[in-house]
């Protein structure tokens, strides 16, 4: 978003920020991992990955479009820049950056994601229940209680509470809905010795089990990473497109359109999907 400012046109600069969170960023690549690591078999993973980037561009050039026309108005320029030579890195460099980007993620990792952890722990801890097994503990929980609140809003993806608290949380950091869906399936296992998965450990992971026993299908594990992948962007992006564009109004429709277009393409995926599924 910040690289924008070399955009000279505004009506293009506007643009190219609104639709740049449906590119994916390194922070949602952790979520993809794990959903189709869990849900879908070794020889469709990559094919699923590469489907998820090319939905963000493909999304973004509809958009693009969409807002150019009816949106954002005004006149283009020629965008025109002149390019460094590029040379191949050195091995220093290679190391010096890696290295950087690396303790950056550490350090995210023990700041931000902790602390979101642990909130997340706490609301489905409390209050605590000695009587009540697991499952029954997380859904009285205050966590429980708020996805069950927004429940209704996601049927039509074929999520359940789980998926949305973790979509919630992923508000502040897409870093944390992984960890927010690991907090969440960690402590339940009320099915653990169950006949259908006893069995079939290699078959069925941990997570896998936990999702399956909740409802959650494949095709509903797909519109997830979906909308993942296009609805609200996170805190920091907001904050930037409003001091690029120098408004608040710019960075909220962004976070806005996006969620309502991610709402609108899972559930039109997870509906289509169902009558051949």
């Amino acid at each position: 978003v910040m690289a924008t400012r070399t955009i000279e046109s505004r009506r293009s600069r506007l643009i190219t920020m609104l639709i740049l969170p449906m590119m994916s960023c390194s922070a949602r690549l952790p979520i993809y991992i794990m959903i189709t690591g869990t849900f879908f078999a070794l020889e469709y993973r990559s094919t699923i990955m590469i489907s998820l980037y090319v939905v963000g561009i493909l999304m973004s050039v509809v958009i693009s479009n969409i807002l150019g026309r009816f949106v954002v108005k005004g006149n283009d320029t020629p965008f025109v820049m002149e390019l460094p030579p590029y040379r191949f890195p050195t091995k220093k460099a290679i190391a010096r950056h890696t290295w950087e980007k690396g303790k950056q993620y550490l350090q995210k990792m023990g700041g931000i994601i902790l602390v979101a952890s642990v909130v997340v722990w706490a609301l489905g801890y409390f209050p605590h229940h000695n009587e009540l097994n697991a499952q029954q503990q997380q859904e009285q929980s205050y966590i429980g209680r708020i996805g069950k609140t927004i429940e209704p809003m996601f049927r039509p993806q074929g999520f359940d509470w789980k998926l949305d608290v973790s979509l919630l949380a992923g508000v502040g950091a897409k870093e944390i809905v992984a960890s927010t869906m690991g907090v969440l399936y960690a402590g339940d296992d009320s099915f653990a010795n169950d006949d259908n998965y006893s069995g079939n450990t290699e078959k069925y992971t941990h997570l896998r089990r936990q999702m399956l026993s909740d409802g959650i299908s494949p095709l509903s594990a797909y519109c997830y990473l979906l909308f993942v992948l296009l609805y609200f962007p996170c805190i920091a992006t907001i904050a930037a497109i409003k001091n690029e564009s120098g408004s608040w109004r710019w960075a909220l429709f962004a976070a806005f359109y996006t969620t309502v277009l991610a709402w609108i393409v899972s559930a039109a995926v997870y509906q289509v999907g169902s009558l051949f599924l």
